[in-house]
């Protein structure tokens, strides 16, 4: 302890070796804790009904992805068994934010990237870039939080193709009108 009573120094988060993920584990043959499930309960789980607010029509008139992208992150996580350990909100999260994203592109490539300052008149950087950024970043954030619990959890392989590799096809179609 400091002479101003902080705890000071000690571990910090985020440091030391990264955690292996189960399958991996498995694959060496070493023994890793799982979330036991109950064994009673092992039949199929019905997908939770995606929120009014996913369905909700976009301002533009062009199609909220949001549904789209919630049954499709459900489905994969379904697949890999993992789809109880993810709350629904975490992925209505991830979805509404995804389908911003792709929103905010379309924007781009309608308007450009140049808008007029409002007092000046200037040209200046179009906010829908700053706003594509920052739901880039709230996307990604939000997928690393489910990929984690697959990789943790996921007794099977969890590679291969999966929601997140989708987003960019699923923005080059807004463009071409699919």
């Amino acid at each position: 302890m400091a002479k101003d009573g902080t705890n000071r120094g000690g571990a910090r988060a985020g440091a030391g070796r990264k955690k292996k993920a189960l399958a991996d584990k498995i694959n060496e043959g070493k023994t890793a804790k799982v979330a036991v499930l109950p064994t009673a309960n092992l039949k199929g789980m019905e997908m939770p009904a995606p929120k009014e607010y996913l369905k909700a029509p976009q301002k533009n008139g062009q199609e909220n992805y949001a549904v789209e992208i919630y049954e499709k992150t459900w489905n994969w996580l379904n697949e890999k068994g993992c789809a109880e350990l993810v709350s629904p909100e975490l992925i209505e999260h991830y979805a509404m934010t995804v389908s911003r994203w792709i929103q905010c592109q379309d924007a781009i490539s309608n308007y450009g990237f140049l808008a007029k300052h409002p007092t000046t008149g200037a040209a200046i950087v179009s906010p829908y870039v700053n706003i594509s950024l920052q739901y880039m970043k709230q996307a990604n954030q939000l997928w690393y939080q489910i990929y984690q619990v697959v990789k943790e959890n996921c007794a099977g392989g969890y590679s291969g193709a999966n929601p997140q590799d989708d987003v960019m096809e699923r923005l080059l179609r807004t463009r071409m009108g699919k």
